[in-house]
């Protein structure tokens, strides 16, 4: 089992009148995924409604701000337990086995364009042996394809836009192989998450964005962007693309703060706690139900 010390620290300046918030940044509960202890603090005295969506789990915080200072801090302990499979043997599921919840991950969205790289994904991938490694040959074109670059992209840039300027944050890379995946009938979704094993010289921890496959009847983990440790991703959300899961869609005039994010792994194998490792498993958070488990950018409207 891995635990994750989580904490999420997030400040805003509210113009007068006040400002609206939803927050995706509680961990999602699902078989795998578990919450031992958590906690959230509002600086202002302000009343909170909480919603969880009944198939993917993804866990909504409701806030209306006064104009001032807007301070929140999140703190968890969560406890993972992935199932880990041989690639070799993890098959595509044909379309008409899809279950209802996972057809809409075929079709296009906002930002995972697929309709308009067809042609594309059928001359790199169509000839492939369909099943996992059909999935991490998407993966690995996409990392050969796209150079991770900091601030090189924003909230509009989409899966098309990321193929032509050849740049990215871990969204675009995530919105790319998306859109590739289901360019060829396989089912992906957007997962959101925290940056859990980035090479510190990217920057301070981050949200993270990845992105999770429907193969042998569960959704599995692939990190596109290759920055981070995938068996270290707390779940926040999932969702079509980036417009699902923003971690704060803002309602309002605010000035934003840097989020200061801390996910430390407990190193005790004497309580059965390990530390994250890269391996050559497959690994998925997914207990196999088909209602597994919402953007690492802020939605402003």
């Amino acid at each position: 089992m891995i635990r994750i010390e989580l904490q999420i620290d997030l400040n805003y300046e509210i113009d007068g009148g006040g400002a609206d918030f939803v927050f995706n940044i509680h961990a999602a509960r699902t078989p795998s995924q578990s919450i031992s202890a958590e906690r959230l603090l509002l600086n202002q005295a302000v009343r909170q409604r909480m919603y969880t969506t009944p198939v993917t789990g993804n866990r909504y915080l409701y806030v209306h701000a006064e104009p001032g200072q807007l301070k929140l801090a999140y703190v968890a302990s969560v406890d993972l337990i992935h199932h880990l499979a041989p690639p070799g043997e993890i098959a595509e599921v044909a379309v008409r086995d899809l279950p209802p919840e996972v057809i809409s991950y075929i079709y296009p969205s906002r930002y995972c364009q697929s309709d308009r790289l067809i042609k594309l994904a059928n001359n790199e991938f169509g000839r492939l042996s369909q099943g996992y490694s059909r999935v991490q040959a998407i993966q690995d074109w996409v990392k050969r394809h796209v150079t991770f670059t900091l601030l090189s992209s924003n909230t509009n840039t989409s899966a098309v836009d990321t193929l032509i300027e050849q740049v990215g944050v871990c969204r675009d890379f995530a919105h790319l192989m998306i859109a590739l995946c289901r360019a060829v009938n396989i089912p992906a979704r957007f997962a959101t998450g925290t940056d859990y094993g980035a090479d510190p010289t990217l920057g301070p921890s981050d949200f993270q964005a990845y992105v999770e496959v429907y193969l042998g009847h569960r959704w599995y983990i692939f990190d596109p962007s290759g920055t981070g440790i995938p068996m270290g991703f707390i779940r926040f959300g999932t969702g079509r693309d980036a417009a699902d899961v923003s971690f704060a869609t803002i309602f309002g005039g605010v000035r934003t703060h840097a989020a200061i994010i801390r996910a430390v792994a407990v190193d005790d194998p004497t309580r059965g706690f390990v530390l994250p490792r890269h391996c050559l498993e497959a690994i998925s958070t997914d207990s196999g139900s088909t209602g597994a488990t919402g953007s690492l950018s802020e939605n402003r409207n």
